[in-house]
C-alpha cells in the first residue's frame, strides 16, 4: 500500500477538489452520462463473484451497475457526501457495496486485490496522472481488467474545461489536465512498464436538454467545477464575461433537436489487460 505523505500543495489541492465536488448536485449531473457506466461495464465483462474496484466513484454511476454484473464491488471516492449519494442510490437499486473514502493517488488496498479496476470520469480529475495509473496497476490482479472513461481533449466536453481554464488561475505545476486522459499516447505513458496492454475506443455520449440557457443554468446550478469558477469570479465581475462565453459556446456546439438541443461529447474508452504473472 502506498504510505508516502502527499506535500502541502498537493494536500490543498485535494481539499480545495473535495469541498468542490460536494457543492451543487452531481448525482443530477452524473445521470446525463449514465449510458457511459453502462457500457464500460459490459465491455470489461464483470463476471459473478469477481472483485472490483470503481477509482473516483461519485456517487456510483458505474460502482451500481458492475454489483449489478454480480462483482463484489468497492467504490472509493474523496468526497463523502457524493459516497453517502451512493449509498442511497445502492439501497434503491437493491445491491450491496463496499463504499470507501479515499484517494486515487493512495488507494487504500493492498496489491493485486482486484480482478477489475474501473473509473467513469473520475481518476481523471486527480492531478497528478502517473501516481494515479501507478496505483490503478498496483491494486490490479495479474490477468486483471481495466475499464476507464474520459474526454477527449479535442471534443466538446475538453474544450469547455479550456475555455474556462482561460479564465482562472492556472493548476499548479505538479497538476495536469483532466482530458489528459482522454489523449491515448498520454494514458500509454502513464503504463509504460505496468503489464498492461490497453486498448483505446472513441465514442460519444449527446446530453440533451431543453435549450442553451436551460444547460448554462444547468451546470452553473449543479457541477462542482463551474460553481467554483462562479464562487471565484463573481466577485471580481469575472463570472459574467465567462459565463457569456460559455453560452456562446454552447450554442454552437449543440444541435437542435425535437424541440431542445443535443450536446454530443466525445469520450476515449481505455480497456486494458493485466498480463499473469
Amino acid at each position: 500500500m502506498t504510505t508516502t505523505a502527499d506535500p502541502d500543495p498537493v494536500v490543498e489541492m485535494k481539499q480545495r477538489a473535495r469541498a468542490m465536488w460536494a457543492t451543487g448536485d452531481y448525482p443530477t449531473v452524473a445521470l446525463t452520462i449514465r449510458e457511459v457506466s453502462d457500457r464500460i461495464v459490459r465491455q470489461v465483462g464483470i463476471r459473478p463473484g469477481e472483485d472490483v474496484l470503481d477509482v473516483a466513484c461519485g456517487n456510483g454511476n458505474t460502482t451500481i451497475p458492475a454489483a449489478q454484473a454480480g462483482g463484489r464491488v468497492t467504490g472509493v471516492d474523496l468526497t463523502p457526501e457524493l459516497l453517502q449519494a451512493g449509498r442511497v442510490a445502492a439501497a434503491a437499486a437493491g445491491v450491496q457495496i463496499d463504499w470507501r473514502e479515499g484517494d486515487a493517488e493512495a488507494l487504500p488496498f493492498e496489491d493485486a486485490q482486484f480482478d477489475v479496476v474501473l473509473s467513469s470520469f473520475g481518476c481523471m480529475f486527480a492531478p497528478r496522472h502517473e501516481v494515479v495509473a501507478a496505483e490503478i496497476a498496483r491494486v490490479l490482479r495479474p490477468g486483471g481488467r481495466l475499464g476507464l472513461c474520459a474526454w477527449t481533449p479535442e471534443g466538446t466536453i475538453g474544450r469547455f474545461f479550456e475555455l474556462m481554464s482561460k479564465h482562472l488561475p492556472p493548476p499548479p505545476a505538479f497538476a495536469s489536465p483532466p482530458p489528459r486522459w482522454g489523449d491515448p499516447d498520454h494514458v500509454r505513458r502513464l503504463f509504460v512498464g505496468s503489464g498492461i496492454e490497453l486498448r483505446f475506443d472513441r465514442a460519444i455520449v449527446e446530453m440533451r436538454f431543453d435549450s442553451v440557457p436551460e444547460m448554462v443554468s444547468f451546470y452553473e446550478t449543479n457541477f462542482g467545477p463551474v460553481i467554483a469558477a462562479r464562487e471565484l469570479l463573481a466577485p471580481t465581475g469575472g463570472w459574467l464575461p465567462l459565463r457569456e462565453e460559455l453560452a456562446g459556446y454552447l450554442t454552437r456546439e449543440t444541435i437542435p433537436d425535437r424541440g431542445g438541443v443535443v450536446w454530443p461529447c466525445e469520450y476515449l474508452m481505455v480497456t486494458g489487460h493485466k498480463a499473469e504473472g
